[in-house]
């Protein structure tokens, strides 16, 4: 008896309808769908299951499988809606696309292609992170996972023939190491366990599984309506309580699928569940639903890119009419005439599959070796997209010693080789002047040392809770100041100190402008004696009393006073409003802050700066006039935006002003 009774099942429509609406729910942000991802395991089992009911009855009758006839069909069902799909995100891609973000669609396109974007998205970075939206082609991560498992699974049955009875065991034992290597993996590399096949195969596998036992027992699929309740039950729990995070798949990944399994189960079953499943509404999500996924994610990422993200949920709605809209289209005007095509068509369908697959890897080449086709834009969009890229240093040079006096904490050293003489401490401003900091220290022939750590200040005796960052990254903050605390003067050679940071922020507690929603609390350390509050009063004390510890070690100290802040201004966001035409040409209220404002904002973390300064303890880098005029602070410098967002400047701008580190990599007066 076959694995597919009676032909046709509706039910399975059902549930692909499923499947595919809380995947594109979820996308377009319907609340209470916190799980919606979990259709990609509900499309796992069905998959496996549709694809064991096929293989198993056929090698079972002949020994053998006729891979030529089975790979045709999966041609047939998959490439031309993708390659259609393909085809007009990159048209639509090279007019809204920055280049670096164009750049990376080539390499996604290259990789879906070869069916390894799973692979690709796995090496960039996890599901939910906050930058996964902006990739257009994230979406085909699932489709290559089914596609190795498309390879993997006939050659598989074919070479395990010869136990031909022992080959539900031994696929039940693949899926049994699959599922445990997943929930292993999980609680240590969840991005691992998310994207790569071996631990998605157990999903696979279950349908498969369901599949050979419903062909071997001859099942009718029909037991009870107990099941099919509780098959959906797990579906909708998974959907409405599963939440994105480190926490999946693992074994949260089991309510889809068995609930998924139950439902396949039963599906021949009169129930009101598999009624309602197989009711022609449903039915008909279900049969578009392949076109539906594809189309989906790059109509959503490829709007909130134009538009600049929703304004409102009628415009996600709108945008959502239109994905079903072309979705249905895409079903009926290319997928099911491919499907339609007779035996004749053979080579014409194989060659063409081998035409658009060159045309589409040639295209994502160019891409990617172009680096993006900067040229598309014109020079005044040109500039910001620069500054959006130009954010990157070399820090080959790092190192973290196991022993030693900073044992533990990155070091990058920099100028020329040699014992470091100066020591530079900051945070991501220090990262942003690197370049403009290691040309003087070159200039001058003194080697130096940089420590750097994001959003963590360079001050004794505090510990910071912040936003952006995990309780672990807080933790390892203020582990890495203690060891310096305690480990700076074992290094004998260092004699001048340059502190590097983002004051205000420290001072102030949050952001401000487009990153206002950023927090850090600063909070004194157990026997520190500095005051709880107010945030700015603690900061002074810290930074005053940080200077006074390590006045003793370093003949002189200097520090950077923090650029002024442009709080409207992101390099990326200005140039794609500028490509997009939201923002006009003649507008520059984002790329300028009144002077008035930004001194009201530096006020507070000054303060103690320019005590120290004035008491002489301390030398004041400072680089405000040339970024500032008589009555406002500018991004753009000489034509170009010397900003990388509205607090980090460019290694342009670095670069320019490394004449104002010259002081400190002079020779001292008392080496002189």
């Amino acid at each position: 008896m076959s694995a597919l009774p009676s032909g046709y099942r509706p039910e399975i429509d059902g549930l692909r309808a499923i499947a595919v609406l809380s995947v594109v729910l979820y996308h377009f942000g319907l609340p209470g769908l916190s799980g919606g991802f979990v259709g990609v395991d509900i499309f796992f089992v069905l998959s496996g299951f549709l694809i064991g009911g096929i293989l198993w009855p056929e090698l079972i009758a002949t020994g053998k499988i006729d891979l030529g006839a089975f790979y045709l069909r999966r041609i047939r069902r998959l490439a031309p809606a993708y390659f259609t799909m393909a085809a007009v995100s990159f048209i639509v891609a090279r007019v809204v696309l920055l280049p670096f973000e164009f750049r990376a669609f080539g390499k996604a396109l290259i990789a879906a292609t070869v069916y390894l974007s799973n692979v690709h998205f796995y090496r960039e970075a996890g599901y939910f992170d906050i930058g996964a939206e902006d990739k257009v082609l994230l979406h085909t991560w699932s489709l290559a996972v089914e596609e190795q498992f498309y390879i993997v699974l006939p050659f598989a049955l074919l070479l395990l023939m010869r136990w031909r009875r022992a080959i539900p065991a031994i696929l039940a034992g693949a899926a049994i190491l699959s599922l445990l290597a997943c929930v292993r993996l999980t609680a240590t590399s969840p991005t691992a366990a998310f994207y790569l096949f071996p631990f998605r195969a157990w999903e696979l596998l279950a349908g498969v599984l369901l599949a050979i036992a419903g062909q071997r027992k001859g099942l009718r699929w029909a037991f009870h309506p107990a099941l099919s309740w509780a098959g959906l039950g797990l579906v909708l729990a998974g959907i409405v309580m599963i939440t994105p995070g480190p926490g999946f798949p693992g074994l949260q990944a089991l309510a889809p699928v068995i609930g998924t399994g139950l439902i396949l189960a039963n599906g021949r079953d009169a129930n009101p569940v598999n009624r309602a499943l197989s009711h022609p509404w449903p039915v008909f999500v279900g049969v578009i639903s392949y076109s539906l996924y594809l189309w989906h994610w790059p109509i959503l990422t490829l709007s909130k890119y134009w538009r600049g993200g929703y304004s409102g949920g009628v415009e996600a709605a709108l945008w959502l009419v239109l994905a079903f809209g072309i979705s249905v289209l895409s079903w009926r005007y290319v997928e099911r005439p491919v499907r339609r095509l007779r035996v004749p068509a053979r080579g014409a369908l194989v060659g063409g599959t081998v035409l658009a697959s060159g045309v589409l890897l040639g295209l994502g080449a160019l891409i990617w070796k172009g680096d993006g086709m900067a040229n598309r834009f014109a020079p005044d969009v040109r500039t910001h997209i620069e500054a959006s890229a130009d954010f990157n240093q070399d820090w080959s040079r790092c190192v973290v010693a196991e022993t030693g006096p900073l044992a533990g904490v990155e070091t990058c050293p920099i100028g020329p080789e040699g014992p470091p003489e100066v020591l530079i401490w900051g945070d991501s401003h220090l990262r942003a002047m690197k370049e403009g900091i290691e040309r003087a220290g070159f200039a001058a022939d003194r080697p130096a040392l940089v420590i750097w750590h994001a959003g963590c200040p360079p001050l004794f005796g505090i510990t910071k809770a912040e936003s952006a960052a995990t309780p672990a990254q807080d933790a390892d903050c203020t582990r890495a100041n203690e060891v310096i605390r305690a480990g700076l003067s074992r290094i004998e050679s260092l004699k001048t100190l340059l502190l590097v940071g983002r004051w205000s922020y420290y001072a102030e507690g949050q952001g401000s402008g487009i990153d206002a929603h950023n927090r850090i609390t600063l909070a004194p350390a157990p026997d520190s004696n500095l005051p709880v509050r107010p945030q700015h009063t603690l900061f002074n004390a810290a930074l005053t009393r940080t200077v006074a510890e390590l006045a003793p070690q370093f003949e002189r100290i200097f520090v950077l006073r923090q650029m002024p802040e442009v709080p409207n201004y992101t390099s990326r966001e200005v140039a794609r409003a500028l490509a997009t035409g939201r923002m006009s040409r003649d507008d520059e209220t984002l790329f300028k802050v009144s002077l008035t404002r930004a001194t009201k904002r530096a006020a507070r973390a000054e303060a103690p700066l320019v005590a120290l300064a004035n008491a002489g303890r301390i030398t004041l880098i400072d680089g405000w006039p040339r970024l500032c005029g008589p009555t406002d602070c500018s991004v753009m410098q000489g034509g170009a935006a010397w900003y990388f967002d509205n607090n980090h400047l460019t290694n342009r701008a670095a670069l320019a002003l490394s004449h104002l580190f010259a002081p400190v990599f002079a020779a001292s007066e008392a080496a002189q």
